[in-house]
């Protein structure tokens, strides 16, 4: 049930739109008024009406990006020396990290001295006129200034509380400080190699799993429990670890030698293996030959004819029939493992084309090919063209890739650069709060805001 003490936080947010709120919210006053049905008013963004506290420190603060992407409002608050994620990693764009620039854009930064009592008044207040807090930093650390669930329960009933941090909350490695990458070693999903001097090194070209999608489960926890709490008026506390989100992504390789540990009469391999029993994830890719990475003439696909269907379509347009009478394959998972001799033909017909020309190929005869793309060339892909049009420098400091999603009809928010240091402190306090110049100059000369 809704509570009466809650204030409505499309009230005291006017860009926001209460026509997105739940039943649990005010009514919308507008809703009388013929001219706001208009065809022609804008829809609102699709988290208009949520409102977000996030107290971060470094890279977990993506957590709350992915809300402001979709137009939550996002109040970072930061101690008076700012956080050092400006300063942190490459690279430095101007005087600020791009790190900076992607994980803190379309949010709002204000400056709070938490080690005053005055300044966690404040906090209180904000919690007040918002839908959840974000902790993304080592757990505790605003039960240490008085800023805790149980507190925040208190002033806001119905209050969402997401910890965010390397290990959670519980365990034996739970107080141990690390970085980002950490969660992926964790996880077995970096394998160090070794260099000509003998010398172990991070492998080079592996991407950041924990320390992103951490964030982005930690997001729709978030919206859940706001869901909840709209619904029901109950408040939620949730905790994640980056570390266990970058295990759950390698979910099918973890679940596979969970499942070899069973008798193999239980659990054997693909009836086109003969049944035997493939290494976990692509390791069992290896031997593969009609799923596999061919050279073009101009660089690499991959070939993804598992399918006999796909197969037969694949040899018939290549006029190379011969090769599906001689192998014909099973009609689904066939990889053709381990046929050397079938590998030697197809790497000599894959070497005749372009990657072009065989993605034009694959499309028109209907058996799956897909471009081999880098970080760094993936961006000329026409595919990635047509679905990731770059946020620009412009407009963020950095040419930034925007939020995968497509809203049917609308176009999501166009952020705003990541704030300087205390750029919105004034506006919220006035906006949100209702702070008038004689608080804010009280509150500037006792060091308790920028």
């Amino acid at each position: 049930m809704s509570n009466p003490e809650i204030p409505d936080l499309a009230a005291s947010n006017p860009a926001m739109s209460n026509s997105t709120m739940s039943s649990v919210a005010a009514p919308n006053p507008a809703a009388s008024d013929p001219a706001s049905s208009s065809p022609t008013a804008p829809t609102p963004a699709l988290l208009s009406s949520v409102r977000v506290i996030e107290s971060s420190l470094l890279g977990p603060g993506l957590l709350s990006t992915f809300l402001s992407d979709m137009g939550a409002e996002v109040i970072k608050v930061e101690p008076p020396q700012g956080d050092y994620i400006r300063q942190m990693t490459w690279p430095i764009i101007g005087d600020e990290s791009l790190l900076h620039l992607h994980t803190h854009r379309g949010k709002k930064s204000i400056v709070l001295d938490l080690k005053k009592p005055e300044a966690v008044e404040i906090y209180i207040d904000l919690v007040r006129h918002a839908d959840a807090v974000v902790e993304a930093m080592r757990p505790g650390a605003l039960e240490r200034r008085g800023l805790g669930f149980e507190r925040l329960c208190e002033i806001n009933p119905r209050i969402v509380f997401c910890t965010i941090s390397g290990y959670g909350m519980t365990g034996p490695y739970k107080d141990m400080p690390s970085h980002g990458i950490a969660y992926d070693t964790w996880a077995g999903l970096l394998p160090p190699v070794t260099d000509e001097e003998g010398f172990c090194r991070i492998p080079p070209d592996f991407p950041n799993i924990g320390i992103n999608v951490g964030p982005m489960i930690g997001a729709l926890g978030v919206m859940a429990g706001i869901v909840r709490a709209r619904a029901t008026g109950e408040p939620a506390r949730m905790e994640i670890a980056q570390s266990d989100a970058a295990a759950y992504m390698d979910w099918y390789r973890i679940e596979t030698w969970r499942a070899y540990e069973r008798p193999e009469a239980e659990v054997t391999g693909n009836p086109s293996d003969n049944y035997e029993r493939r290494p976990p994830g692509l390791a069992g890719m290896w031997g593969g030959v009609r799923y596999q990475i061919y050279e073009s003439s101009d660089g690499h696909v991959l070939f993804m004819a598992s399918e006999q269907a796909f197969w037969k379509n694949f040899c018939e347009g290549v006029e190379r029939m011969d090769l599906f009478e001689r192998w014909p394959g099973a009609t689904y998972a066939d990889h053709a493992r381990n046929n050397t001799e079938l590998q030697e033909i197809l790497r000599g017909i894959f070497r005749q084309r372009t990657s072009a020309e065989w993605l034009e190929f694959g499309d028109r005869v209907n058996t799956p090919i897909a471009p081999v793309n880098t970080p760094k060339n993936v961006a000329d892909d026409p595919q990635f063209q047509a679905r990731l049009p770059w946020l620009p420098e412009s407009q963020l400091g950095a040419d930034q890739l925007p939020l995968p999603l497509k809203v049917v009809g609308e176009e999501l928010p166009s952020p705003t650069r990541a704030p300087t240091v205390g750029r919105d402190t004034e506006d919220v306090l006035t906006r949100v709060l209702g702070y008038d110049g004689s608080r804010l100059d009280e509150l500037r000369s006792g060091g308790v805001i920028n």
